[in-house]
């Protein structure tokens, strides 16, 4: 007699029916300790977004909503929801199914365009450039998401695609931004936090090749291997982040965008001159 039973039934509750190639029950533990640490890192980025001036809580709200989307995914995935069936052409002679989790592309959309926004906005690059880097990320991301559906060996010319489209975002993040940031005097934290987001972001390639690409590796080992990565990604670089902000002049880079919005005592005062003007013309 087992004293202390399983808790996880996920699996059991939303089975995989069909599929050859499934989560196992250890892979889904380990997503939902993934959960738990995007839900612990979003209530630590509210907790500090509380502090923090109103003009410089620009990082604290991005990331709360990138963590969030984060917190949701990986609870889904690790409820074994958010998948479909799909036939492999790699690794399968015989065209079985492999479950591929949409869900996982669906928190990319969000996160890698956001990563690209953060960089932007510490870098002080032009905001055609952030744009651009932000398109450049969300075809990164849906290209893989189509040639993960592709059922031929043509699912590489998206890789291909896609992944062009990566090596110009991380030259626009590592070189461009860089020289930005230096005028703006911290080259080298920015060098620190671009180098740590394209360090991972290089793994994603290579990830999505041996998973949903190739099916080098099974669904439990992606679920490992992702779940990894978007750890060290976002919930990681996010406290990295507000770490190295305290110490930059938001004035200076531009994003106390609060600052720019005129004080009730200045609209007061400015409503008063045009009445005082209009009563003067009568």
């Amino acid at each position: 007699m087992d004293m202390f039973p399983r808790g996880n039934d996920a699996l059991t509750v939303n089975p995989a029916i069909g599929v050859y190639e499934a989560l196992a029950v250890h892979a889904s533990d380990l997503l939902w300790a993934v959960t738990a640490i995007f839900s612990l890192a979003l209530i630590g980025c509210l907790i500090i977004s509380f502090t923090a001036k109103e003009s410089e809580r620009v990082f604290h709200y991005l990331f709360t909503f990138v963590l969030l989307v984060g917190a949701i995914t990986y609870f889904a995935q690790a409820s074994d929801l958010g998948w479909s069936a799909v036939r492999q052409v790699d690794k399968l002679d015989n065209a079985i199914s492999r479950q591929v989790f949409w869900v996982k592309y669906i928190y990319w959309l969000v996160a890698f365009p956001s990563m690209a926004l953060a960089l932007g906005l510490i870098s002080g690059v032009s905001w055609t450039t952030i744009i651009c880097n932000i398109a450049l990320s969300l075809c990164w991301v849906v290209t893989y998401l189509a040639g993960a559906y592709v059922t031929s060996s043509y699912k590489w010319g998206f890789f291909a695609f896609g992944t062009f489209s990566w090596l110009i975002l991380a030259m626009s993040t590592i070189n461009e931004s860089r020289k930005a940031a230096q005028l703006l005097g911290i080259d080298k934290d920015y060098i620190i936090l671009s180098g740590w987001t394209n360090l991972f972001w290089i793994i994603y390639p290579i990830a999505w090749g041996l998973t949903d690409g190739g099916n080098g590796i099974g669904v439990t080992g992606s679920a490992i291997f992702f779940g990894v990565l978007d750890v060290l990604m976002v919930p990681v670089l996010t406290f990295a982040i507000l770490a190295f902000s305290c110490r930059w002049d938001y004035r200076r880079l531009s994003i106390a965008f609060s600052d720019y919005r005129p004080s009730r005592e200045t609209e007061a005062a400015s409503t008063s001159k045009k009445d005082g003007s209009s009563r003067a013309i009568v």
